[in-house]
């Protein structure tokens, strides 16, 4: 499955929504992403998503109105487990939200589900650079994103914010600055787009790209 391809797919079914085109190319990015994975790794759809069936319809119906019917027909009704450690994540988005519609609570979900990856998290988002996710943050969590005033590493930052909340030291150096691992957590976040790789991957191994119905009128 290419994940470029999904998103293409994704975003021609948006145009008869009128949610924010931002919102559209940040979910869709992060569902082609998270459906290539699933079938890369043999994961449920969803389980990569962080979504349960009916909160995926339900994003689905608000961004992708002319696809939902056919994205309905290719999830599975299993429930999607939350870790403590995603469910406090979760938490910390929801304390600092900048809305509290149901669009935003899905975003909080799929987020949540993508900081478990092992990449930069713009990256596991599937965009296309780290300022997009900070464009992402400011939008839809800015009392966050005026707290990460330093500019720290998404997750880097996500994960102090958890712990602080629970009790937790993350470090023991007493301002950021003063400690030998700064480079950890304020270094450059650069790569390439998880969509452009998964891309290339594909084009290199031969495979045929997925075929995805045609975007209802």
């Amino acid at each position: 499955m290419r994940a470029e391809e999904v998103y293409d797919w994704l975003i021609a079914s948006s145009s008869s929504s009128a949610a924010d085109a931002f919102d559209v190319h940040v979910a869709a990015s992060i569902i082609g992403l998270a459906f290539a994975e699933a079938e890369e790794e043999g994961r449920d759809r969803l389980d990569a998503v962080g979504l349960d069936r009916a909160a995926f319809l339900d994003l689905a119906a608000i961004l992708f109105p002319a696809c939902a019917p056919v994205l309905a027909a290719q999830v599975d009704p299993r429930a999607i487990e939350v870790t403590p450690e995603e469910q406090s994540v979760r938490d910390i988005l929801g304390i600092y939200s900048s809305d509290a519609g149901r669009l935003q609570t899905h975003f909080i979900a799929m987020i949540s589900r993508r900081c478990q990856s092992p990449h930069h998290l713009w990256q596991d988002l599937g965009l296309r650079s780290r300022a997009e996710l900070r464009e992402l943050m400011t939008r839809r969590f800015a009392p966050l994103a005026r707290k990460n005033s330093q500019d720290m590493k998404w997750k880097k930052f996500l994960y102090r914010m958890v712990c602080g909340s629970e009790g937790f030291t993350l470090c023991a150096a007493p301002v950021c600055s003063d400690c030998d691992e700064f480079h950890i957590c304020f270094g450059a976040e650069d790569g390439e787009s998880r969509l452009a790789r998964n891309a290339r991957a594909v084009a290199a191994n031969g495979n045929e790209p997925i075929a995805l119905p045609e975007a209802a009128e």
